[in-house]
């Protein structure tokens, strides 16, 4: 690990340990554990089950975007998923999609600039659905604050109608570059060029689905996997009895994900917890803080643990050990070619 690499790392801790303070602050953390065991056992098995279930559902989204290199079976995408998670989760650099790029080239040989546009492509819908449940829900929450109920009346149709427009566009690569092109002129030089390549690289993703039934089972499989991945959310929060709707927890689902964009340790701890809390206790007041900080804790860890574990025994399985992770981001996935 390089110097730069290092310092990394430990900004990341940092800004993890910060966020955890900020939301342990004031807290007792006895009366934060008495909580936790309180909780139902049972519906924390079901959120397990459901977030394996939303793995696959990844893993299937996968297989739209990869069609037009090589059909992977469902199978080896899903234990790619949980591989990938798994990197993700324990080690810096969002190692696990170095990993997926790494290991999709070792079994199928599915060319690296082919794997990494569709992981790109996979980010931006990712941002798409979370923008969306984080605006969306928000029609049908009671917010006491008449200025936040005003500007999420005025921001949902123009929100829902730019998603329309870029998926249309998204089915027309050339009107899509031509756009883009006219946005980087009115860009400042470096700048422009950063979001010109950006751009390329996502439209160039784009134009691998080339058919509309790929396009579209990408575009479902992008919402029903995260709806799935909300789910979880929802129904540990029966495990501690929040009282809170579904469409909460679609926002709450947004919210902690968007967040995840701050570069904090791996498995964005404390990240997740404090951005949890902040979203609920606004829904169910402050006095609700010692509950939903429990909630956030164990929710947290259901959706961290068996993933990571799942990864782990996929990669031994394969024969493959922690060290295939760091060989990954150091070793060319794919020769040069001759």
């Amino acid at each position: 690990m390089t110097r730069n690499q290092q310092l990394g790392v430990a900004a990341g801790l940092l800004i993890s340990a910060f966020f955890l303070w900020q939301a342990f602050n004031g807290l007792n953390p006895a009366a934060v554990w008495q909580e936790v065991q309180q909780a139902q056992f049972g519906w924390l098995l079901v959120g397990v089950g459901i977030f394996y279930v939303s793995m696959v559902v990844i893993a299937w989204r996968w297989g739209f975007l990869l069609n037009a290199v090589k059909r992977i079976p469902l199978r080896d995408l899903t234990e790619l998923v949980a591989i990938g998670y798994m990197g993700n989760n324990v080690y810096p650099f969002r190692a696990g999609e170095v990993l997926r790029v790494a290991l999709l080239y070792r079994w199928h040989r599915v060319p690296v600039a082919r794997t990494t546009l569709a992981i790109i492509v996979e980010r931006v819908l990712d941002g798409v659905v979370m923008l969306t449940f984080i605006i969306v829900p928000l029609r049908f929450i009671d917010i006491a604050s008449p200025e936040l109920r005003t500007a999420v009346a005025f921001a949902t149709p123009i929100f829902i109608v730019a998603v329309a427009v870029f998926f249309v566009l998204a089915a027309a690569p050339n009107a899509l570059r031509r756009i883009l092109t006219l946005v980087t002129g009115l860009l400042p030089g470096k700048v422009g060029e950063l979001v010109g390549k950006l751009g390329e690289d996502i439209i160039q993703g784009l134009e691998s689905l080339r058919s509309p039934r790929d396009l579209a089972g990408t575009v479902f499989a992008s919402f029903l996997s995260w709806l799935i991945n909300a789910g979880v959310y929802w129904v540990v929060g029966f495990a501690f009895g929040l009282n809170v709707s579904f469409p909460v927890m679609l926002t709450v689902c947004g919210v902690v994900n968007l967040a995840g964009l701050i570069p904090a340790s791996p498995g964005q701890f404390g990240i997740f917890e404090f951005f949890t809390i902040a979203v609920l206790v606004v829904v169910l007041g402050e006095g609700s803080r010692q509950q939903v900080t429990a909630y956030a804790l164990v929710n947290h860890v259901v959706i961290w643990l068996p993933p990571t574990v799942l990864g782990f025994v996929l990669l031994a399985r394969r024969g493959l050990g922690v060290s295939a992770i760091t060989q990954a981001g150091q070793q060319p996935a794919e020769p040069p070619p001759a």
